[in-house]
């Protein structure tokens, strides 16, 4: 990729490339993708259709109309982006069986005209790179942050040519693709959320990884996989539900996280009296890297596991929790809870962990939310005496000392109950240690399945010497 391209030049480039030729639907505020190919000049060559299906009975009448009643979602550009290039393949193979077809689509709400919504969009791209080969697929969530409808659609505008530019030229790795679709442009402008590639253009890359790659460069700040280990649009998971999360390193998920995890949604249902509830095992990116460096089968190794027990993932780049609970009233939950181990608690009252003008005070104001439930794990030193720190002997010292003694009178924090104090012993840096050194016995403090995995797979440094029997 050529760092210095303008998007015109790019466009130009593609609009010289006699085998690509392709479709452009646009719907909303997206209008400007087909426009930067028109302006470059030689669209002849590149464009076989350009179509503004903005009123709303006239996109229903080509696509169908959408159960949930949304046009900026992602099924309905998926539904665009199939239809025309089917359409496409229909209509214009026989006439031109050495073109490499496309359909590039968009759904787009930019800022309207008082200001009162988000602006978001879907955008995406079906196509081939070997003419008659099965489609591929490319595909994107953004939120939009330029303050002015102009400056949104010009950014919307030059994403579109990057995808487009990606497919077809910058595919080679994980690395290359995103800053490939990010090229001239910050996430000032734009932010990808989630992106999901499939197909044989794809066969070298997992998805997990690539939008791994969005929070390593700060293109976002969280992404959310499911139980079956997918990538999931957190928006779509949460909106307006009963969010519980729970931070851990989940290296490797223990018995005592399944307990945290266990006992944290059942002390929210008790409390808020309903069983509808999303719980999120949360991993901060810091909890990915070892001496500095990020290790990405760590990160697969941990997903995957979590998902093997039914667990949804949040990964993140807030390490202060008031981010992270930020990031969830931005879903506009009914009601949410955090679950702290007590080390992670303590950190709220460190002023380097914070980093806020206003200092802990600004924190903890950001952190307790009216809709809030804080839970705390209790935690079992490794000492002779064993003795158990919990909400009533955490000691903090100095000045902050009062602060924890006025929130713990607020009742905004307060212990799990019903949690297994027989785990309370299993330390997962220990179980780590015992696993890559392979010592005996660390598989009963996971579950099962757990065990049986981590041996398999050779996980976490395991030198596979050893297995589970089966049950």
């Amino acid at each position: 990729m050529n760092s210095n391209h303008t998007t015109q030049q790019k466009a130009l480039k593609i609009n010289l490339d006699e085998t690509v030729y392709g479709t452009f639907a646009e719907i909303g505020a997206g209008q400007d993708v087909a426009g930067n190919f028109f302006k470059a000049g030689a669209a002849s060559g590149t464009v076989a259709k350009s179509i503004s299906a903005y009123d709303m009975t006239f996109s229903d009448e080509i696509y169908g109309r959408e159960k949930s009643g949304r046009y900026v979602c992602q099924d309905r550009l998926k539904k665009m982006t199939s239809y025309e290039y089917n359409l496409l393949v229909e209509r214009l193979t026989i006439k031109f069986p050495e073109k490499r077809f496309f359909a590039y689509a968009n759904t787009v709400s930019a800022r309207n005209f008082h200001g009162t919504n988000e602006p978001h969009g879907w955008l995406g791209l079906r196509f081939v790179t070997v003419p008659g080969e099965y489609p591929s697929d490319l595909v994107l969530h953004v939120r939009m942050h330029d303050q002015t409808n102009l400056l949104q659609q010009k950014a919307s505008g030059i994403l579109g040519v990057n995808i487009i530019d990606t497919c077809f030229n910058h595919r080679d790795s994980i690395e290359v693709i995103i800053e490939s679709l990010m090229h001239n442009l910050s996430r000032n402008n734009i932010e990808i959320d989630m992106i999901e590639a499939t197909g044989p253009a794809f066969e070298h890359i997992d998805n997990r990884l690539l939008n791994l790659q969005l929070i390593v460069k700060s293109y976002t700040d969280a992404v959310m996989f499911d139980e079956d280990g997918n990538i999931k649009l957190a928006k779509d998971e949460l909106y307006r539900k009963n969010i519980i999360v729970t931070r851990g390193s989940y290296r490797p998920p223990t018995k005592v996280n399944q307990d945290i995890l266990k006992t944290g949604i059942d002390n929210f249902k008790a409390d808020i009296k309903n069983d509808e509830i999303v719980s999120l095992a949360e991993i901060t990116i810091n909890h990915l890297k070892e001496d500095g460096l990020l290790l990405q089968s760590d990160f697969l190794a941990r997903v995957d596991l979590l998902a093997s027990l039914g667990q949804k993932v949040l990964i993140t780049n807030m390490p202060q929790f008031y981010k992270l609970t930020n990031y969830i009233a931005k879903f506009k939950p009914n009601d949410m809870a955090l679950v702290f181990g007590v080390y992670n608690f303590m950190q709220l009252f460190d002023e380097d962990y914070n980093q806020l003008p206003g200092g802990i005070l600004e924190a903890l104001g950001l952190l307790f939310r009216n809709n809030l439930k804080v839970y705390l794990y209790p935690y079992k030193e490794d000492g002779e005496n064993d003795k158990l720190i919990d909400l009533n002997s955490i000691e903090i010292k100095g000045k902050q000392a009062h602060l924890l003694e006025y929130i713990k009178s607020t009742g905004n924090i307060k212990d799990l109950k019903g949690y297994n104090d027989k785990f309370l012993h299993i330390y997962s840096r220990k179980v780590l240690k015992m696993i890559r050194n392979s010592e005996p016995g660390w598989e009963e403090f996971v579950p099962y399945i757990i065990a049986k995995t981590i041996n398999e797979m050779c996980l976490f440094g395991h030198p596979c010497d050893t297995g589970v029997k089966e049950k």
